[in-house]
């Protein structure tokens, strides 16, 4: 009786089936690529850059492309190619960040909403009173009461930035909030969260062994939707006349200074407006694959 080798394949991985079901979203793989393109010249582009954000050439002021300038100059000479690099840096890290503290809020009201039924109906009550709230009226009261307090403290960089990135996360969980807590209330009646109760697993075993890994999916999705978010609220208050100094570009700030002088030098106007509606095409394409990667009822068709 001979031997027979029997060819056993090496088990795959949740990820690499999840890589793979991105990976036939092609919006996806763009949006990813440009994505990780934008974020590796803004975070080592201005080392590389002969020219800074902050030099001013005034005998070339408002030129047009050229091999110098690329992107041309603004009305004070400022090299726009090293401005857009520079104002990435800013609201990408604004993105980020904000991102990072709605994330955290809305998983925490959401996960404590759908396990723990006593603090369900005044958690969703508080998630509806933040939605009904109308968005930028608030964010612009916030920023006018705690402004100043907050330059004086640490300085008018910083302080603008704690308060922006603070005051984006605050009013940016309550999507993430009432999607996480659907899920959890699903996961609740699984056989193995009742098996697991059922030998005395307490309340936070449970939440973090259990619970919280299989809701990741939505939390994913969730955390790239608000990158792009984050970045559009940045640039909206920009606009306004009420983010970060005039003197530290962000892509925001240079569109509200390029709209002055629109009429003069409209390639200003163009650069930082391509920049904000790129990214933030790319970061949702990346959700939209994400989305679908994630999904088992979708993988492997």
């Amino acid at each position: 009786m001979t031997d027979t080798a029997i060819d056993i394949k090496p088990q795959r991985s949740q990820w690499a089936d999840v890589w793979d079901q991105f990976k036939t979203h092609p919006g996806a793989v763009l949006g990813m690529i440009f994505f990780v393109t934008i974020c590796l010249l803004v975070l080592f582009g201005p080392l590389l850059w002969h020219f800074s954000p902050h030099d001013m050439m005034i005998r070339d002021r408002n030129q047009g492309p050229s091999w110098v300038h690329p992107l041309g100059t603004d009305q004070l000479g400022h090299d726009a190619f090293a401005q857009i690099l520079a104002g990435g840096r800013v609201s990408l890290l604004v993105g980020v960040t904000a991102m990072g503290i709605s994330i955290f809020l809305g998983t925490f009201i959401g996960v404590l909403a759908g396990y723990f039924k006593r603090l369900d109906g005044l958690l969703m009550r508080l998630t509806d009173l933040f939605l009904a709230l109308p968005l930028l009226p608030l964010l612009l009261v916030i920023i006018m009461l705690f402004r100043d307090t907050l330059r004086m403290a640490f300085g008018p960089e910083t302080g603008i930035f704690i308060l922006i990135v603070f005051v984006i996360g605050i009013t940016s969980w309550m999507q993430t909030a009432r999607i996480v807590r659907g899920d959890v209330l699903a996961l609740k009646e699984q056989e193995f969260v009742l098996a697991a109760r059922s030998i005395g697993t307490p309340p936070h075993r449970m939440i973090l062994r259990h619970v919280l890994p299989n809701v990741m999916s939505p939390i994913m999705v969730s955390a790239t939707l608000g990158i792009a978010n984050a970045i559009i609220t940045e640039s909206a208050l920009s606009f306004l006349g009420l983010g970060f100094p005039s003197d530290f570009p962000t892509w925001g700030k240079l569109l509200q200074i390029a709209t002055e002088r629109m009429t003069l030098n409209p390639a200003q106007v163009m650069w930082p407006g391509l920049a904000i509606s790129l990214t933030v095409l790319s970061v949702n394409y990346m959700g939209d694959g994400l989305r679908d990667a994630l999904d088992p009822r979708i993988r492997g068709r």
